[in-house]
């Protein structure tokens, strides 16, 4: 095979073989032989066992081979594939692959430079669920996944309530892919690999902390008009069972679609920040009109709503009901006036967040999509030339080379053995008396961003060591709603500064911070980061070896007329088909339930972009631009349906709240105690399923009739009856589980640990949080290792909190730090309050 690897790409040189099956393990290696790693990929001798035409995708730019290792001949060759790799992936259960005779620890022994990641369904230390058959919808159920679904499902009486995306295989994918170049990078320096381990259960968990933080007595002016309805109808007894009509009026009128003149939703989502609301008021014209009846701006909204001169401001989430519906009566008239084509044009222009909803089929074939290169087309051997979601995480000095991946090849044995041989693997001599320090210890990572995509990428480096400072200017631009809510979580094992950066002095302390550091992360488009100084050209004078990583919502590799739009998750999930299908129809979009669906995904692939670009640097002596987009994520996201081809059948994956599962045999039944189950199980378990008690004859009912016995069947006994006999058959099945209940049952007091030890789920309690309220959140705990440290991170301290230190560490002396407070350029708080009330 000639030009197995490409040259500019960061992971050449790197050899991968991947024994994974489904989502997981496949993507993860599709993520490394995205990046430029020679990937062999190994099929059991039947072929791939998940028939599906997205097993194209995941197995792009890898050679395929057949191998079957419950053959001695066939261990060998896997044996001897493994002994050329540097890393090794899997992803079933708890040993599984060591009880065939691929034992990842021993293998280690041998070779300590080895780097292995195993990505079972539940943790190998949770005792309960480690041997359970844990397919995509068993693990989401008994994560929570399903079961009070976001504030819409809750308040319409849809619980539980399916959803096909595949979140614990991507949010574990990109957790586990960066976890793996992390330990590359750091075995560059070393000379250690490592074996690492990402349960899917603690991945979607990490993928939804947004979700199960508890803040025990959070402000009023916090709850959001559907949380105090949701309140109102439990404390007056009164049913959940609001209309989707109904709903939209509980919605903030700059968070909600509003109907066009082509019969298309516009979706607007620009609460929160300073300046959003008032250019959309602006935009549609009605700023003037809103002003003369009374809306007013706030110039402090940190101050206690109780000081405000009104008790609402433009630009503060959530907007109090009477505003919100006199807001919203107006906004849907001037919606009507034109098309949604129309307002996507003048909206990004404006730099409002806002954008048209779109069907996935209507993504994928999106001029913008293809010229950016966020879908590509492949010829691939079996469904010839297929349009597939273009690269994840690109650099940009090499990114036209990832977005023409090579089509999956299927090889004998010899070829890829003689493959990886050829390949030359170059790893520093061991240091037998370096100390045990985390995979990034020692770097410096200066987190620019805002919201929840980047600054998650930030606080996850920071569990492996990275020192991290958050930089935003001594003036708000968002409301507490989202700097302080959300940075709860995402400020976590952070040191922050508040500076005016485009202020003289604001400036130049912006500019010895970044003399300092190793990484610079900003969630910007390229128009601002130019703006900035933070180009590749003037960032070279300042600090020629800094790596700079860029996360955005809709940069490909290429340039194109929306590369600078702003926006968010939401509005991905706009553009690209989540919404309509998680609502069901043009007119009843709805957004995924979970906070931060995208955007945490997209966190982890900004931290893998760093890791790429460490590894390129140390390993090839390049200095990088790490990039991803809320965009190019969503591609991960959708990967089960998210291509075309010719002779594909219809998009018709599960679509709206109605929905209760795929079929007949992967699906929800309510049981005699009147909980719900969620049934995992193939065609080819039916006989299994026929030896279960309460289930005798299932094998011979024809599949139109099976969820009809199946519903009445699941009736004739309790939930744990259900899960303890589909368990001892080996038939995948859990019970709906509850955020809520998971956190209560598996939390403990804050004791200075990451979580790892605790199995699938773990969360801490802070009594004494510098928020001043009592605080439980999920631990930093999807990562295991078995040589690198996983840190505990500190508790997300007040903004401002460590300006005054970082300037003394910059060499300022306190008389200039005064004059410097000040001048308002430098600022140590923006508020008395932690979270303002």
């Amino acid at each position: 095979m000639k030009n197995v690897t490409r040259s500019r790409l960061p992971l050449e040189g790197v050899k991968v073989v991947d024994f994974g099956q489904y989502i997981a393990g496949p993507a993860v290696a599709m993520l490394l032989a995205d990046l430029g790693a020679t990937v062999v990929h190994i099929d059991p001798p039947g072929g791939d066992m998940w028939d599906s035409p997205a097993t194209a995708i995941l197995n792009r730019n890898k050679l395929i081979v057949s191998i079957d290792l419950k053959s001695q001949e066939g261990l060998e060759r896997a044996h001897a594939l493994c002994a050329e790799a540097d890393i090794l992936v899997e992803n079933f259960r708890p040993d599984k692959l060591k009880n065939l005779g691929i034992d990842f620890v021993q293998m280690r022994i041998e070779r300590p430079e080895l780097i292995t990641l195993s990505l079972p369904g539940f943790a190998s230390n949770d005792p309960v669920r480690r041997n359970w058959r844990a397919f995509e919808s068993v693990v989401a159920a008994t994560s929570g996944v399903f079961t009070d679904m976001g504030l819409n499902r809750v308040l319409m009486g849809v619980n539980p309530s399916f959803s096909p995306l595949p979140l614990a295989s991507a949010y574990s994918a990109q957790i586990g892919a960066s976890s793996v170049v992390l330990a590359l990078q750091s075995r560059q320096l070393t000379g250690v690999g490592d074996q690492i381990e990402v349960p899917l259960a603690a991945a979607v968990m990490e993928g939804l902390c947004y979700n199960s933080i508890k803040v025990v007595d959070i402000p009023e002016r916090y709850l959001t008009q559907r949380e105090q309805e949701i309140d109102r109808r439990r404390v007056e007894g009164l049913p959940l069972n609001v209309s989707y009509e109904d709903l939209q009026e509980l919605l903030d009128p700059f968070f909600r679609s509003y109907m066009c003149k082509d019969g298309r939703m516009f979706y607007v989502v620009c609460p929160s920040h300073k300046y959003h609301a008032r250019r959309c008021l602006e935009v549609l014209g009605l700023y003037q009109e809103m002003v003369d009846e009374g809306l007013t701006e706030e110039a402090d909204t940190y101050k206690p709503v109780a000081d405000w001169a009104s008790p609402t401001s433009l630009g503060v989430y959530p907007m109090p009901k009477d505003w919100a519906d006199k807001l919203a009566a107006r906004m849907k008239e001037v919606f009507l006036s034109r098309t949604s084509h129309e307002w996507q044009k003048k909206f990004g222009r404006a730099g409002i967040p806002a954008a048209p909803q779109r069907w996935l089929q209507e993504w994928i074939y999106d001029e913008y999509a293809e010229t950016s290169g966020l879908m590509v087309d492949v010829v691939d051997a079996v469904y010839g030339e297929m349009t597939q979601p273009g690269p994840v995480v690109w650099m940009e000095e090499s990114g036209e080379e990832a977005i023409n991946p090579k089509p999956r090849r299927w090889v004998e044995y010899n070829e890829a053995l003689s493959t990886l041989k050829k390949i030359r693997t170059d790893i520093p001599d061991r240091d037998e008396d370096a100390p045990n320090v985390g995979w990034l210890s020692g770097i410096k990572v200066l987190d620019m961003c805002n919201v929840i995509a980047g600054p998650h990428s930030a606080s996850y480096l920071a569990r492996f060591g990275a020192e991290v400072v958050k930089f935003d200017p001594a003036i708000p631009m968002y409301d507490s709603w989202n700097t302080v809510m959300y940075g709860l979580s995402q400020g976590r094992g952070k040191r922050s500064i508040l500076a005016d950066s485009k202020s003289r002095h604001g400036l130049k302390v912006l500019e010895d911070l970044i003399k300092t550091v190793d990484v610079i992360v900003w969630n910007a488009p390229d128009g601002q980061i130019k703006r900035m100084g933070l180009d590749e050209e003037s960032l070279r004078k300042l600090n020629p070896d800094v790596l700079f990583c860029k996360l955005d919502c809709y940069s490909g590799v290429r340039r194109g007329v929306r590369t600078d739009y702003i926006g968010y998750d939401d509005l991905v999930q706009a553009v690209t088909g989540i919404m309509l299908r998680f609502g069901g129809a043009m007119d009843r979009p709805e957004e995924h339930a979970h906070v931060g669906t995208i955007d945490v995904m997209c966190g982890f692939g900004g931290a893998l972009a760093v890791a790429a670009a460490l590894y390129q640097k140390y390993r090839h002596g390049r200095i990088g631009r790490g990039r991803t987009s809320l965009a190019a994520n969503s591609g991960l996201l959708q990967i089960p349906f998210c291509y075309d081809y010719h002779g594909r059948g219809l998009f018709n994956e599960p679509t709206g709240p109605e929905v209760n599962g795929y079929d007949a045999l992967t699906r929800f039944y309510s049981t005699a105690s009147g909980i719900y189950v969620l049934l995992s199980a193939y065609e080819r378990d039916l006989l299994q399923l026929d030896k279960v008690e309460g289930l005798e004859g299932i094998a011979e009912v024809p599949e139109e009739g099976r969820a009809a016995f199946l519903s009445q069947a699941f009736q004739g006994f309790s939930a744990d009856e259900w899960v303890e006999r589909l368990h001892a058959a080996d038939i995948g099945v859990a019970i709906c589980n509850n955020i809520d209940a998971l956190r209560a049952e598996n939390t403990r007091l804050a004791d200075g640990s990451p979580g790892t030890q605790n199995g699938s789920y773990s969360f801490s309690y802070y009594p004494n949080h510098p928020s001043g309220h009592e605080v439980t959140q999920l631990d930093p705990y999807a990562v295991r290792t078995a040589v690198g440290p996983v840190n505990a991170l500190q508790p997300t301290e007040k903004f401002g909190s460590s300006t005054r230190d970082i300037l003394e560490e910059l060499g300022y002396g306190q008389e200039a730090i005064k004059k410097l407070l000040l001048s308002g350029d430098i600022s140590d708080s923006w508020s008395e309050e932690y979270l303002p009330s």
